[in-house]
């Protein structure tokens, strides 16, 4: 494989999480606007896109290969929580 073939499977293996992180982000900021009103998409989507890139890479090396369900799951659970980490838990 060549520098450019591994660099699209590097970004090809990214972009699901952060695809799930981008739309949940902006599907959580349209419809709970009022209580995410203080927080940014952008950042919404940095820490669910981080969490997600986690679970990807976590189910890579557990499993040891790409594209099973369990971490297609996985992702879309570490994104949820940390939507709500970031945008719900009240800060003391």
């Amino acid at each position: 494989m060549d520098l450019l073939g591994g660099l699209w499977h590097f970004l090809n293996f990214f972009a699901a999480p952060a695809g799930v992180a981008l739309l949940a982000s902006l599907f959580a900021k349209l419809l709970w606007y009022r209580d995410l009103a203080g927080t940014a998409w952008w950042r919404l989507w940095l820490w669910s896109g981080g969490a997600a890139a986690l679970a990807a890479i976590a189910g890579l090396a557990w499993y040891g290969r790409d594209g099973k369900m369990a971490t297609y799951g996985a992702i879309v659970a570490a994104c949820a929580l940390a939507l709500w980490w970031r945008g719900f838990r009240r800060r003391a």
